[in-house]
């Protein structure tokens, strides 16, 4: 199994990053204040789906540890298995016509069977239809007391205020890059992988928050590497640009060097760097050096070890912050660009062209 599935949480104590919400989750379990109607949103990858299924497991659990399920009662392990009739899992991007919804009323009268609440988690419910909402609202104003709902979403802004207002709503944050790398430790260590600490850091940075696209990001890297994880197949891997190759970049961005830039953009390209992935490395590496000149805290928020935060707080010492802004507008705007473009070196070279001249007619 891959490794997103074989450590998905089980209790509300293993998910991680989202506290805020396993917590109150606890609370309304252990009070008794149970809703009819859930809505989980956040980013994909960031625990909606695995907080529901622990969820509908701990508010039908005969010995609930804390609000979470104890996973040994026999709800419990009823409610583990994939095919139980009383937990209904449905996918709104494929099953989003009215019909659907309607034979969905049809069946919530059916009581649930040997445990207290029937659970129905509808993922991507942005995608039902107009009348498909309309029919579901239906249900959610007059649910059956054995009938509890779990709508999860990666774009609420798409859902009806009619549905919003009849739920309990729990936004869901992108998790931390220091817990993301706590997290992949502790799995390594238990699928005995050695990864050095700087790999740790480029896998839980390449998963920009998502627990499941950090776990798929180091399923590969493991699998390719064979149990010894090392930073330069790392950087490989992921098509990501080491640190030194940014300090180089951002030194003939510096002195205006045009030869320099399309040299080593020339030297990346043989070497078979992905050059979409180095434009947003840029925009990262402004970002960088922009935390390092105005926050106090520099240090903590980037996470970096001492020897490379030295070599990136020595460069941004030596640039304006109204030109690392202009870096970072500048190639995150050439992002979406680059990922259609039928010339990518070509545009990237247009790109650090435009973020040269620009400075320069700033300045003169």
């Amino acid at each position: 199994m891959a490794l997103y599935r074989t450590y998905r949480p089980r209790t509300f104590d293993e998910v991680i990053g989202q506290e805020h919400i396993t917590k109150t989750l606890e609370n309304m379990i252990m009070n008794g204040h149970i809703g009819h109607a859930y809505l989980f949103t956040g980013t994909r990858g960031t625990g909606k789906t695995s907080v529901a299924k622990i969820f509908a497991r701990a508010v039908n659990c005969l010995s609930p540890v804390h609000g979470s399920p104890c996973g040994k009662c026999a709800n419990c392990l009823k409610l583990q298995q994939d095919n139980d009739i009383n937990i209904i899992e449905m996918d709104a991007a494929s099953n989003n016509k009215v019909d659907d919804i309607r034979e969905i009323r049809e069946k919530v009268r059916f009581m649930p069977v040997d445990v207290k609440y029937k659970v129905y988690i509808i993922d991507e419910v942005h995608m039902l239809t107009d009348s498909a909402f309309n029919a579901l609202l239906k249900t959610l104003e007059e649910p059956p007391k054995h009938v509890i709902f779990i709508l999860a979403t990666t774009e609420v802004h798409k859902l009806p205020q009619t549905i919003l207002s009849r739920c309990v709503r729990f936004d869901f944050r992108l998790v931390s890059v220091s817990a993301l790398i706590e997290h992949l430790r502790k799995i390594f260590d238990k699928e005995k992988v050695e990864c050095d600490e700087e790999s740790l850091k480029l896998i839980a940075t390449a998963g920009e928050g998502s627990v499941r696209d950090t776990l798929s990001i180091a399923d590969s890297i493991a699998s390719y590497c064979q149990g010894k994880i090392t930073k330069e197949e790392t950087l490989r891997i992921l098509g990501t640009t080491d640190y030194n190759l940014n300090l180089e970049f951002f030194g003939y961005l510096k002195e205006r060097e045009v030869g320099g830039i399309l040299a080593l953009i020339d030297r990346m390209e043989k070497d078979g760097k992905n050059l979409a992935v180095f434009s947003k490395d840029v925009s990262r590496h402004a970002r960088n050096l922009l935390v390092i000149k105005t926050c106090e805290n520099a240090s903590k928020i980037l996470n970096l070890p001492d020897d490379v935060f030295a070599l990136f707080k020595q460069q941004a010492d030596t640039f304006d912050e109204k030109d690392l802004i202009r870096y970072m507008q500048v190639f995150s705007a050439a992002e979406n660009e680059l990922r259609y473009t039928l010339s990518v070196r070509l545009l990237l070279e247009t790109t650090c062209l435009t973020a040269i001249t620009g400075m320069d007619a700033k300045k003169n």
